[in-house]
């Protein structure tokens, strides 16, 4: 693909931005300038490319570079993540191939926004459906996850291998299937399809369900739906849930759960409040720290 003459240009001032942004020293490279930053020649050597071609991309010439060429150079500029999306953009009008990165904990500031879903069960969960952080009407309706080792804190896990769980569903079968389908999808859109190989081996090993569902190749949209629990305190509860990307995180999904009967939202209430009457607190076990 031969970007245009305006997008070329786009993406020869964003190099040339970046390349003097960079401090030579700090690279082991010598000798006075006369404009600051790396010389097109050195960020060519980093990124292991042809100068004359590295000059043309500056110059709004040269034509596409490859997938490859631009990683090389992302890497010879020590762009951040945000920025490596952005140089594919400008140069092939789409962003990279996803790689996936594991993450320990979210921030301070999503954990706030967890809990103000005072009456909505809300979690935060990896591209390999690890439950990272939660709210409080989380833990009374759907599971308590802090009462389980950080390892055991899986959807899949805990949907496949614990018979407690299973017991709350009201169509397991209709719900498990779907959530096969919807966590393929999930894995292949952030890059882990390796990363899922030792968990989906493991759950194909225990759970002859898990097996016979992921061998069926479906995909599911993971976005929105309703989900229906027969919960030991609240009873028959039906709930729509949506999932959201976490701007800038795409490892990251937000899963919230909106209760349809309002009296439902007021016992969800009542049931936190008598949990954690002290209400939301620094010690709070919903919260785990950033890594």
């Amino acid at each position: 693909m031969q970007p245009d003459t305006k997008q070329a240009n786009t993406l020869a001032a964003f190099l040339r931005d970046r390349r003097t942004r960079l401090d030579p020293a700090a690279f082991g490279f010598t000798g006075r300038r006369r404009t600051p930053g790396l010389r097109r020649e050195e960020v060519a050597q980093r990124a292991n490319i042809s100068p004359t071609w590295y000059t043309w991309l500056e110059q709004g010439r040269g034509g596409a570079p490859s997938a490859d060429v631009l990683d090389r150079i992302a890497g010879g500029l020590m762009l951040t993540d945000l920025e490596r999306e952005h140089l594919f953009i400008l140069a092939l009008g789409r962003p990279p191939e996803m790689r996936y990165r594991p993450v320990q904990g979210v921030s301070p500031r999503l954990q706030r926004l967890l809990e103000s879903f005072d009456a909505c069960p809300a979690f935060i969960k990896t591209a390999t459906w690890d439950v990272l952080a939660w709210n409080r009407a989380a833990a009374v309706v759907l599971t308590d996850y802090a009462t389980l080792p950080p390892d055991q804190r899986n959807i899949l896990r805990l949907v496949f291998g614990n018979p407690a769980i299973r017991a709350k569903q009201r169509d397991w079968e209709g719900m498990a299937r779907h959530l096969v389908g919807a966590f393929r999808v999930d894995a292949a859109r952030a890059g882990a399809v390796k990363e899922i190989a030792d968990l989906v081996e493991e759950l194909c090993r225990t759970s002859a369900d898990f097996a016979r569902f992921w061998n069926e190749n479906d995909v599911y949209a993971p976005s929105e739906g309703v989900k229906q629990l027969q919960h030991p305190e609240l009873g028959a509860v039906e709930m729509e849930y949506s999932a959201f990307a976490v701007d800038g995180r795409p490892d990251l999904g937000l899963l919230v759960y909106n209760p349809l009967d309002d009296r439902i939202k007021d016992r969800i209430r009542a049931m936190v409040a008598q949990r954690d009457p002290a209400g939301p607190g620094a010690d709070a076990p919903s919260q785990r720290p950033a890594a």
